[in-house]
């Protein structure tokens, strides 16, 4: 006789025992949300540093043989749906729907979450400044083709805080409305993605046509309307306007990554594994930028990261200032944190603090 029947019994009282555990915790979840409403009216519902202690946590206790990258996902999505009986997370991004952004912000809010599309990175800033909604999600830097001007030239002028990471692998497809690559006459995406492809266009595709468009969700779209057109795209963007992938993973750098920060009014507490992002600019003298960070070295503090852009300030106007973006290990909570960035606001003419936040996983 079969042992299936008598298996699938187990999974059938198993998944009644999830079920019932599942609401359960929501209900604990509701309560909290009731709680820091009385307590603490002000409180956020959603906390990055809260979910990334959590998520180690299980990560750590996991026995198998799921694997922990499956166990943070479960537990990443019962988090977002609980988080939604408070009230739902609401998060801009660059769409539309289908964008390597709308994925990055599932990726860290989950599917309960309220995704709202914004046509650009000022709207996208905007919509979060003023409210509308709880915080926006906006890639930052690519391995490959490196920083993102615009988010960086926004950061600097705004009040948001950053408050979490998300680091995402990123996989280019070409995608057209039938197979084959015959009759291919233009190639459209974002200008990120096709400079990340540039070698496997030229190898296979050297005579065609490319076109730079605002988002990989929209040149997916214009491939939907015409047989000749063809779009570099996330998977997701396919499956969305109906098309048919005809070259997977035709990135030139197999590891490449792009690099998100969520950005949100709240800052971020420690969470036991984090970092914090900070820009500076240097004294006009000379080993002004060594100055700068000889508090680091003094403080034991670990950068992960440097990198100097001309100065885009009301008050540096025209002028040949540069600026330096530094991550640092740690939060600005840290003792060593702390210390190095008392120091640094009596050497650096220009300081600002970006935030601290969970380090995401790479």
């Amino acid at each position: 006789m079969s042992e299936l029947p008598g298996l699938r019994a187990q999974i059938d009282g198993l998944d009644d025992e999830l079920l019932r555990l599942l609401n359960a915790r929501a209900q604990v979840s509701r309560r909290i949300g009731e709680v820091k409403r009385r307590e603490d009216p002000g409180a956020a519902i959603y906390r990055a540093e809260r979910e990334a202690v959590v998520l180690r946590r299980l990560e750590g206790a996991n026995p198998g043989p799921l694997p922990p990258e499956a166990v943070s996902r479960i537990f990443h999505e019962i988090m977002s749906a609980s988080s939604a009986l408070q009230r739902a997370i609401r998060v801009a991004y660059l769409g539309p729907a289908g964008t390597f952004s709308e994925a990055a912000a599932v990726r860290q809010f989950g599917r309960s979450a309220v995704a709202v599309p914004c046509a650009n990175f000022d709207e996208a800033f905007r919509r979060t400044e003023t409210g509308e909604t709880d915080f926006s999600v906006v890639p930052v830097e690519n391995s490959t083709e490196g920083t993102i001007s615009r988010v960086l030239d926004l950061l600097l002028n705004s009040p948001l805080k950053v408050c979490a990471e998300v680091v995402l692998r990123v996989q280019q497809n070409l995608m057209r409305k039938r197979a084959g690559t015959d009759g291919i006459a233009r190639i459209v995406s974002h200008a990120q993605s096709l400079a990340q492809t540039q070698n496997w266009l030229n190898r296979h595709l050297p005579g065609v046509t490319r076109v730079p468009v605002e988002s990989n969700a929209e040149a997916a779209r214009l491939a939907s309307l015409d047989a000749s057109v063809a779009a570099i795209a996330g998977a997701n963007a396919a499956e969305n306007f109906g098309l048919e992938i005809i070259a997977p993973s035709i990135e030139d750098d197999p590891t490449n990554r792009t690099r998100f920060m969520v950005v949100g009014h709240g800052d971020a507490q420690p969470s036991g594994r984090d970092r914090t992002w900070l820009v500076m600019s240097a004294p006009n003298v000379a080993g002004g930028l060594i100055k700068l960070l000889a508090p680091f070295a003094a403080h034991g503090v670990s950068m992960t990261k440097i990198e100097s852009r001309p100065a885009r300030l009301a008050s540096m106007p025209g002028s040949w200032e540069y600026m330096f973006y530094v991550d640092v290990e740690g939060h600005r909570d840290d003792a060593g944190v702390a210390a190095a960035l008392g120091e640094l606001k009596s050497i650096a003419p220009y300081l600002k603090v970006f935030g601290s936040y969970p380090v995401g996983d790479y």
